[in-house]
């Protein structure tokens, strides 16, 4: 479950895109508390008109995860897909925060950090106001954690920002950007 980093074909195959849009249109009709008001095939006639946005799609699904529409935004006339898996996307742990700190490490470097592999995805690292709005369609992250979109002021002075739940409570926490753990990774946002 690893992300084609690098890859240059960012362009599904046909089998490709209905696999993905057949398992898109089974999680999103069994999970209709997580968008009420809106239909399928709307979403689905957003995604064919703009192709490109599958593959990230299926790149957050490659790496568990498990995207799903929690909002649409009439203004834009977006559909906003979040990673909806009960824990912190299996396929993105054990990553820091960003490149920098991934670089300051002098050894026992993560594979990878979780700014470098949403930028590879095509995909923006939830900000903590938009987890505390996933965690208000369920209960995410009971025994993982996942980085969010940290404030400047607070990555410049080598600090990141993750939150969990716990206690049926969601909490922000704080660590070394370079700090990296099994248990924790990240979840992603994409604008369709």
């Amino acid at each position: 479950m690893t992300t084609s980093k690098g890859s240059l074909n960012k362009e599904l195959s046909p089998e490709q895109r209905e696999e993905l849009l057949e398992i898109l249109k089974s999680r999103f009709e069994k999970n209709m508390n997580r968008h009420q008001g809106l239909e399928w095939a709307n979403v689905q006639a957003k995604l064919e008109a703009h192709a490109e946005k599958l593959w990230s799609l299926r790149e957050m699904e490659n790496t568990g995860g498990e995207p799903d529409v929690v909002d649409y935004d009439s203004k834009t006339d977006e559909y906003i897909f979040y990673d909806c898996s009960a824990e912190s996307p299996k396929g993105r742990r054990s990553v820091c925060y960003d490149r920098e700190a991934l670089e300051s490490r002098k050894q026992h470097k993560p594979e990878n950090s979780a700014i470098g592999m949403a930028v590879d995805m095509g995909i923006e690292l939830l900000t903590e106001e938009q987890y505390r709005e996933l965690q208000k369609l369920g209960s995410f992250d009971l025994k993982t954690s996942s980085w969010v979109k940290t404030p400047d002021k607070i990555r410049k002075l080598g600090g990141a920002l993750f939150c969990d739940r716990r206690y049926d409570t969601v909490f922000v926490y704080h660590n070394g950007a370079e700090s990296y753990y099994g248990a924790r990774g990240f979840r992603g946002s994409l604008k369709v």
